[in-house]
C-alpha cells in the first residue's frame, strides 16, 4: 500500500493539474520511493533481507546492514547542518495491518504552540482525503517506537521541522457517515498519496494561484489526474524531470530501487549546489520516501 501512495504523490506532482503546476513553482519534492528494495523484492513487507525490522534503527544505521537508511540519514544530517536550508517535513508512508482508513503519527512535545503548528497538516490532509482519519491520528512517544524515523528526526530537526509517520490500511476505510468499510484498491490508495501532494497548497496557502474561474469548492474537488497524461508524462526507466518555474522536479519511481538510489544520491548532490539559499522542508516516505525543500 505505501508503494501505490508514493506512486500517488509522483503521478500527481509530474501530472499537468493546475495545483502540481503551482507546487512545482514553489516546493521542492525530493523522494525516495523505496528504503527495503531487497526485502520488498522477496516478498517481505517489513523486513530487510538480513531480517531487519528497517524502522527501528534509525538512530544508528548501519552502513552494511542498512545501507539504505544510512545513506538517507546522512542526506538529512547534511542538510540540517546546513544555514542556508530549513528543513519543514519529513514523512514515512506505511501500511498498517489492523486498523483502517489513512491516518498519521506524530510526535509529542513540551511546547504547546509546536503541538498546535504539528496538527496542522493533518487537519488540512483530512479536508482533502475522505478515507484520512483524524480520530485514528495520535501523537506519542512510545519506548518500542525510539528508532523509528519519525521518532529519531523529530528529536534531531528543531522546532520548525515536523516529522509524521502516515499509515493507511492494508484492508478498508470507512468514509464520515457510512456503515460499512470500502476495500481499497491500487486506485484508492494512489488517490490518498494525490490528496497528500494536494494538501501542500493549503499548508502554504497558495489556493489563490490557481488560474480559474470557477467557484472554489469544484476546484478543491478537482484533484483527479488524467491518468493517460500522466502516464505519457513519465518516464518508463530511472528519473522522471518535470521542469517547473525556478527548479526541476526529480522523481525516481521504479520499484526497482537498488540502483536508482545510487542515482537518487547523484542527483542529490548536484541539485543542492543548485538550490544554494533556499529555505526547505524535509518528507520521506517509508519504503517510500519524500525530502522537500520550500522555494
Amino acid at each position: 500500500p505505501a508503494s501505490f501512495v508514493c506512486q500517488g504523490v509522483i503521478d500527481f506532482l509530474v501530472s499537468q493539474h493546475p495545483v502540481a503546476q503551482i507546487l512545482r513553482d514553489h516546493v521542492i519534492f525530493k523522494i525516495v520511493p523505496m528504503l527495503n528494495p531487497d526485502g520488498v523484492y522477496l516478498g517481505n513487507y517489513r523486513c530487510s533481507l538480513m531480517g531487519f525490522d528497517l524502522n527501528r534503527h534509525w538512530q544508528d544505521p548501519s552502513p552494511w546492514a542498512h545501507p539504505t537508511l544510512h545513506a538517507v540519514k546522512q542526506l538529512i544530517v547534511q542538510m540540517n547542518q546546513d544555514p542556508k536550508v530549513s528543513l519543514e517535513f519529513y514523512i514515512d508512508v506505511h501500511a498498517h495491518s489492523t486498523m483502517l482508513n489513512g491516518f498519521m503519527y506524530g510526535n509529542v512535545f513540551e511546547e504547546e504552540e509546536r503541538v498546535q503548528r504539528q496538527a496542522v497538516f493533518p487537519r488540512l490532509l483530512c479536508q482533502n482525503a475522505p478515507d484520512f482519519s483524524l480520530s485514528n491520528t495520535s501523537f506519542n512517544r512510545d519506548v518500542v517506537k525510539a528508532g523509528t524515523g519519525r521518532r529519531f528526526l523529530g528529536g534531531l530537526l528543531d522546532d520548525t521541522s515536523y516529522c509524521y509517520t502516515l499509515e493507511v490500511s492494508f484492508y478498508s476505510y470507512m468514509t464520515a457517515g457510512s456503515t460499512a468499510p470500502v476495500p481499497y484498491t491500487e486506485e484508492t490508495y494512489m488517490k490518498l498519496g494525490r490528496n497528500v501532494a494536494r494538501t501542500f497548497l493549503d499548508y502554504y496557502k497558495l489556493n489563490n494561484l490557481i488560474k480559474d474561474d470557477r467557484p472554489t469548492h469544484i476546484q478543491r474537488k478537482d484533484i483527479e489526474v488524467d491518468r493517460d497524461t500522466t502516464d505519457r508524462e513519465r518516464k518508463s526507466h530511472g528519473v522522471s524531470t518535470v521542469t517547473g518555474g525556478s527548479f526541476t522536479l526529480h522523481c525516481l519511481q521504479k520499484p526497482h530501487i537498488s540502483s536508482a538510489i545510487k542515482t537518487y544520491f547523484r542527483i542529490s548532490q548536484t541539485y543542492n549546489r543548485e538550490v544554494a539559499g533556499i529555505h526547505g522542508l524535509i518528507i520521506r516516505a517509508s519504503w517510500s520516501s519524500v525530502i522537500v525543500w520550500w522555494l
